[in-house]
């Protein structure tokens, strides 16, 4: 952990899931008014899910390219400001409010930002340099023969498929001005939009802790650029894919389908895919959280084309390999590790050699067993502890899925944590008693506590964000509006009890 990051608090809430008129949530004023929000509750850090552009599923963790910038997320009135769109346009880019509707927004959004790029300028002097700088050159060829042949990159003609340059080269001049700028600008336009709010947001005392997948998704312009470092036969087709085996989320594990790295690989090459991608959040995030952790010491691989993950085996990862190569190119860089899920001795002597801190999660806590690593008794200070994550149920949907004699007992032993932490406070009813445990969390030894915004706002099931294993009707959840000051209250009086 940073040495610079004191006992703090924060609040998890993406992007996506921020207010706003037109049908998602962006980098534009609500952005600023949440980041007003925390500062004004005494909050030091917002935690974000991936800001990458999405695919699949409309997944954060299935992304086109892992280090583009989410065009949902560019703001619709800046490019206004900026004379891309004009106030009938914006007026026809207004959403109905409440949850994202993926399909509405690929086909009213793109079209919106098609119109705005017809009127941006591509021979500007910091574009020309933006495009020199060479960062998504390959993401906007990607995008640009994905949008010609509309298929995956395995179905593309086989110069593409393969790369052939001079076949890339010649396509690219014919689709420079229709498709390739218009790529290049859109990762433009974020970039400015994100350095922008990450300045301001920084500006109060807050940071940022960003997502990193562990994986990439097989149709993106990672794999087609460097198929050689994944596990792929000779048509470029996964032979091993990503999941974990059975767990407390899915009776037959879960059945990711991201492909596999190829670690001799990556090592060979001193982890230089890994390094540029770090690298890339360094840029993005104060914080960077490694999601899926545990597959760095050692990870799932399942066969290609399995039904299920539950016929998969267990392979060895990096280990602390990949960390020395990242200190020495990098320096020291901020990482949580988020270590959920099946754990042995490999991932938790990892985590303690790395020194990141782990995860911690209150609704595992109390199960009865005085032994159980995510008890605030149990919890080392080199922790970051959470009421629940984006994976999970919200604390108070959590809380409404127990029968009678099942609640009592959580609150018995949620009460019993309290004690231990001398944090005095009074809950009966299951929504008491899902504050309680924003309470609990943010009374424990862990350095950090951070709460998901649905629990700060006492919200059931219906905001949850994603369900793992549910292939659709996820990454929805959006806030009506900013929290109000009632809010405020509740945060600045923990944050005051509880020394954060």
């Amino acid at each position: 952990m940073d040495n610079n990051i004191t006992r703090g608090a924060g609040i998890l809430c993406h992007i996506s899931s921020l207010p706003g008129k037109y049908g998602i949530g962006s980098l534009g004023k609500e952005a600023y008014a949440f980041a007003d929000f925390l500062k004004k509750s005494g909050i030091k850090f917002w935690q974000i899910l991936p800001l990458v552009q999405t695919g699949f599923g409309d997944s954060p963790y299935q992304s086109v390219c892992c280090n583009s910038g989410n065009p949902y997320f560019i703001d619709l009135e800046t490019l206004k400001e900026e004379g891309l769109l004009s106030d009938t346009e914006l007026k026809d880019c207004v959403m109905p409010e409440g949850s994202a509707d993926y399909s509405a927004l690929y086909v009213n959004r793109y079209a919106a930002l098609r119109l705005a790029y017809s009127r941006f300028d591509i021979n500007g002097e910091e574009f020309l340099k933006f495009l020199s700088d060479g960062e998504f050159e390959d993401y906007a060829l990607f995008m640009s023969l994905k949008t010609k042949y509309k298929c995956p990159f395995d179905g593309f003609p086989a110069e593409f498929k393969r790369r052939d340059e001079r076949a890339l080269e010649e396509f690219k001049k014919s689709v420079y001005k229709s498709e390739y700028c218009f790529w290049q600008f859109l990762q433009y336009e974020f970039n400015a939009q994100w350095k922008k709010l990450k300045e301001y947001v920084n500006s109060l005392g807050i940071k940022i802790i960003g997502d990193v997948p562990l994986y990439v998704a097989y149709d993106s312009s990672d794999v087609w650029r460097r198929p050689e470092l994944f596990k792929l036969d000779e048509d470029l087709k996964p032979t091993h894919v990503a999941g974990v085996p059975p767990d407390y989320f899915s009776a037959e594990g879960q059945l990711w389908g991201n492909p596999l790295y190829d670690w001799e690989a990556m090592e060979a090459e001193g982890y230089g895919w890994w390094i540029n991608r770090i690298r890339r959040a360094s840029e993005l995030y104060d914080i960077i959280r490694i999601d899926h952790f545990r597959g760095l010491d050692r990870y799932y691989s399942v066969p290609a084309g399995a039904k299920t993950a539950a016929c998969g085996e267990w392979l060895e990862g990096p280990k602390f390999k990949l960390f020395e190569h990242i200190r020495v190119a990098l320096g020291d860089v901020c990482i949580i590790a988020e270590d959920l899920g099946v754990l042995d001795d490999g991932v938790i002597a990892l985590r303690e050699k790395t020194g990141f801190p782990g995860m911690k999660i209150l609704q595992f806590a109390f199960d009865g067993n005085p032994a159980n690593p995510y008890l605030p008794e149990n919890m080392p200070e080199n922790s970051v502890v959470y009421t629940g994550t984006h994976d999970n149920s919200t604390m108070l949907g959590f809380l409404k899925e127990m029968d009678g004699p099942s609640f009592k007992e959580f609150k018995k032993r949620l009460a019993a944590s309290m004690e231990w932490e001398k944090a005095e406070y009074s809950f009966v009813t299951r929504r008491g008693t899902a504050r309680a445990a924003c309470a609990c969390a943010f009374a424990s030894p862990a350095k950090l506590a951070v709460i998901p915004v649905q629990d700060l706002l006492l919200l059931d099931d219906y905001a949850r964000m994603n369900t793992p294993s549910k292939p659709s009707d996820n990454w929805k959840f959006r806030l009506k509006e900013i929290p109000s000051r009632n809010y405020i209250s509740v945060l600045k009086k923990f944050t005051s009890l509880y020394g954060r």
